[in-house]
Formats: structure tokens, C-alpha cells, sequence
């Protein structure tokens, strides 16, 4: 199984916000499309950045409730790890956890986004991997 086939099943659409935006804008639109990061980028195609709940989090620790009034582009991380379509889970879950990251933004050939799969899209592609392989192996096991 491959980020294709994840972006198959869940979609391509990718959240969104621009890093004049305001944390507080960042944190409404979170909240809104029940998500834990929005890829920052001014056209929808070129990644400027990546601003999640925990880069909020960190904000508002250091600099109080005024924090939220600032720009995503104060807060958000600008060293983007992504993935590519053909890019395995095990790759993928090795690369999370390694880097600490629960959401990578997919790019095409030529760089720009195309995607985005969270843990939990990873999590739920491997279990869906086993689960089949587990029917298969039970199936062999029985003759049938």
C-alpha cells in the first residue's frame, strides 16, 4: 500500500491558509474542518510552510493569549517534510515517527502539493494491509 492509494480513499483536498492569516483565524478554520494542521501556502500549490495544533500550542505558551493575534507565518514550521504518491506506509510510519510529524503534505513531479495523509490515514492504510493479509493467510491455512 502506497500514499496513492491512501489519497484514493480519503480524497485530495488539502486545508489551506495563508501566512498573513492570524493564529486565531488558523485555530477557527482547525477547528471548523476538524483537523490538526493546514498546509500554509498563498495559491493552494506552493508549500510555504506547515502550521499545526502544537505549533499554536507553542506560540500561546511563550507569548500568552496575545499570541493569537499573530501572523501563521511567526509560527508556523518552515522546514516541510513531505511524501510523494508512490511513497510505501512503512516508509511513511518510519519517517513520522522518526521526525516526530503526524501530517505530511504529498507533492507531485514538479513540487507542488497534491496531498496530505495525517498517522491516521497511515495507521488506518496498514491496518486495512494486515487485516487482508491475516484473510489471505487464514483462507491459505484452511484450503480454501
Amino acid at each position: 500500500m502506497n500514499v496513492q492509494s491512501i489519497l484514493g480513499g480519503k480524497g485530495v483536498e488539502v486545508a489551506t491558509i495563508a501566512q498573513t492569516a492570524t493564529l486565531t483565524e488558523a485555530v477557527g478554520e482547525l477547528g471548523r474542518r476538524r483537523i490538526g494542521a493546514l498546509v500554509v501556502s498563498g495559491d493552494g500549490r506552493a508549500i510555504e510552510g506547515i502550521i499545526s495544533e502544537r505549533d499554536i500550542v507553542r506560540a500561546t505558551a511563550a507569548g500568552g493569549a496575545d499570541a493569537l493575534g499573530a501572523t501563521v507565518g511567526s509560527a508556523m514550521s518552515n522546514d516541510v517534510v513531505t511524501c510523494c504518491a508512490g511513497d510505501g506506509v512503512d516508509q511513511l510510519m518510519s519517517l513520522m515517527t522518526e521526525r516526530r510529524i503526524r501530517h505530511l503534505p504529498v507533492v507531485d513531479d514538479d513540487g507542488n502539493l497534491a496531498g496530505i495523509v495525517s498517522i491516521g490515514d497511515v495507521v488506518k492504510a496498514r491496518l486495512t494491509a494486515l487485516e487482508h493479509e491475516n484473510h489471505a493467510l487464514s483462507r491459505y491455512i484452511s484450503g480454501h
